[in-house]
């Protein structure tokens, strides 16, 4: 009697079709797969007001025009100018502002309402200033020291500092970045999503600009180590009002020959 031959038509069922648990293994496996490259091709300006997308020159020329539109803005960080360097924490209106401003010898409130323009001080701030003719560093210190000297116009304490109350002029100097321009990484500013455009190196710093709304300046870092600036509160109100006059010194046409260092 002959063996019966293996019957090499049938295969096991495991070899021609994966099991239930096989293949809930797969369709998982597979849609991890699908999530990690949606996540690697995500668009960093997706859900954002778009200007990410725009080339250099036209994102810093938007932030340009959402600052010179906006009523007001604070501004506070350091500056770096003619060798001094200025800490300031100003908020901007179109008709005035108020704030404080500091150097390395001193530190001081500025408020402009329109056209006046008040600065308070402590003693030691005027104490080597001359308020007129005869009048020592003493007397002056005394008379000027926490009060809100109305600035006269053609002073050169009002000539050097009322370009930090002016909006539109000091904006504009700080804003306007120099050199070729391109579009640098995209961060955050408080919490605020940004896309940065970066002047040539040395020529002007780098501009956060907001990707969230409108598309208003954030931060500045300026070239050089020249200082570094904070924008916020687009928009929000400044109380603007002149001081109470039994605060006010009002010393006519001039507070100093000397100027203010």
């Amino acid at each position: 009697m002959s063996a019966i031959p293996p019957d090499t038509t049938r295969r096991p069922l495991a070899a021609t079709r994966p099991t239930g648990r096989a293949a809930l293994v797969a369709a998982v496996c597979a849609a991890l797969a699908a999530t990690v490259t949606g996540c690697a091709a995500d668009d960093p300006d997706a859900g954002t007001n778009g200007v990410g997308k725009l080339p250099a020159q036209q994102i810093e020329a938007k932030a340009r025009a959402a600052a010179t539109s906006a009523d007001t803005v604070r501004l506070a960080g350091k500056i770096v100018s003619q060798g001094s360097t200025y800490t300031l924490d100003m908020r901007l209106a179109k008709d005035g502002a108020r704030g404080q401003l500091s150097t390395k010898a001193a530190s001081f409130q500025l408020l402009r309402v329109g056209e006046a323009l008040y600065l308070k001080a402590d003693a030691s701030f005027w104490a080597g200033e001359k308020a007129g003719a005869g009048a020592g560093p003493d007397t002056t210190a005394a008379k000027l020291g926490n009060k809100y000297v109305k600035v006269p116009a053609a002073d050169p304490v009002y000539q050097r500092f009322s370009g930090f109350t002016d909006k539109g002029t000091l904006l504009a100097g700080l804003l306007g970045l120099h050199g070729e321009l391109t579009v640098g990484n995209h961060t955050t500013v408080g919490g605020v999503r940004t896309v940065q455009v970066a002047a040539g190196a040395g020529s002007g710093g780098t501009l956060d600009v907001s990707l969230e709304g409108t598309p208003y300046p954030l931060r500045l870092q300026r070239a050089g180590g020249a200082g570094e600036l904070k924008l916020a509160d687009w928009g929000k109100p400044v109380d603007l009002k002149a001081p109470d006059q039994d605060q006010v010194v009002d010393y006519g046409k001039q507070i100093s020959r000397t100027g203010t260092g």
